[in-house]
């Protein structure tokens, strides 16, 4: 789309990770990749990407380029779409990053669905518990469950991140149901690490519980593992545990004392000013999937038609 075919060969390298990648993509040689990025770093005065044999890493030149070049690609975009009325036509790809679990459970089931209402955009999708950082990722997209989405981000609230206090009923009959919140000092508590103390809101207002886990993790999947088989009380999101909770699994304990109601799951992305389309749509799908009330909070309601 750039007037000058070596900035759409820079914008590919930084797309696809490497000069070779590139290539590929272009359909030209990695010793073409390497000459025209050469030509391009020598007109501009200017390092671009520091190449190494591992992987590829922008400078802060290239960086401003990179961003620049951004904005405007995906402004001749909105002007082609505009005058040529394709505006409803969704194309390219978008990289997106979400939490491990969430993803899978949530996210991945999905995107059949999203890929056949559009089927000219393709998808690249990593499933990971660290925070990316989005322009040194290349990510177009992050999921993010937190209290604060990040500044200088745009973010869209998709729904509050409800989390309830569970345990397996083999553990309830063990040790006894706790009655009150000071009962939980009692109690085997599970949780990953850096998430104990738990902040809690009930009727009182919000309160903390610390403790130490019973079983020490880095895994909130081995959490929700444990908690199932009967070895302590978790702190879950309904996300996680709501299916277990319908088929008596886990039962939920103290139910006037839940999360912090502050904890949301966000739609993450660079500020632009007109972001791609195939992003928008994505994000729009992520919406109508989870609002007004998301799927795993509609007990004893109607679903709606399952994943494609």
């Amino acid at each position: 789309m750039m007037m000058d075919p070596d900035y759409d060969l820079f914008a590919a390298i930084v797309a696809e990770g490497g000069l070779a990648a590139a290539g590929r993509r272009m359909r030209i040689s990695p010793a073409m990749v390497s000459k025209r990025l050469a030509r391009l770093e020598e007109r501009l005065g200017a390092r671009l990407i520091h190449r190494t044999t591992r992987r590829l890493a922008l400078t802060a030149a290239g960086e401003r380029l990179h961003d620049d070049l951004r904005e405007i690609m995906t402004a001749l975009d909105a002007a082609e779409r505009r005058v040529s009325g394709a505006g409803a036509q969704a194309s390219g790809t978008i990289r997106i990053t979400a939490p491990t679990s969430f993803g899978r459970m949530h996210v991945a089931p999905w995107l059949g669905r999203f890929l056949d209402e559009h089927p000219r955009v393709a998808v690249h999708i990593d499933l990971s518990d660290d925070y990316a950082d989005l322009l040194a990722a290349r990510v177009d997209l992050a999921i993010r469950i937190t209290v604060d989405p990040g500044q200088g981000l745009a973010a869209r609230r998709l729904a509050t991140n409800r989390r309830i206090l569970c345990a397996a009923p083999a553990y309830l009959e063990r040790f006894g149901v706790p009655r009150k919140l000071a009962d939980l000092r009692k109690h085997r508590l599970l949780a990953a690490e850096g998430q104990l103390p738990w902040r809690l809101a009930g009727p009182d207002g919000p309160v903390t519980v610390d403790g130490t886990s019973h079983v020490r993790t880095n895994s909130s999947e081995v959490v929700r593992e444990l908690a199932m088989a009967g070895v302590g009380i978790a702190l879950r999101s309904l996300w996680d545990v709501s299916d277990a909770l319908a088929a008596g699994h886990v039962r939920q304990i103290l139910p006037k004392w839940e999360g912090s109601a502050d904890v949301g799951l966000f739609a993450v992305h660079l500020p632009q000013p007109h972001p791609p389309l195939a992003l928008s749509a994505f994000i729009d799908f992520l919406a109508g999937l989870y609002q007004p009330v998301p799927p795993w909070e509609r007990t004893g309601m109607e679903a709606g038609p399952g994943p494609a």
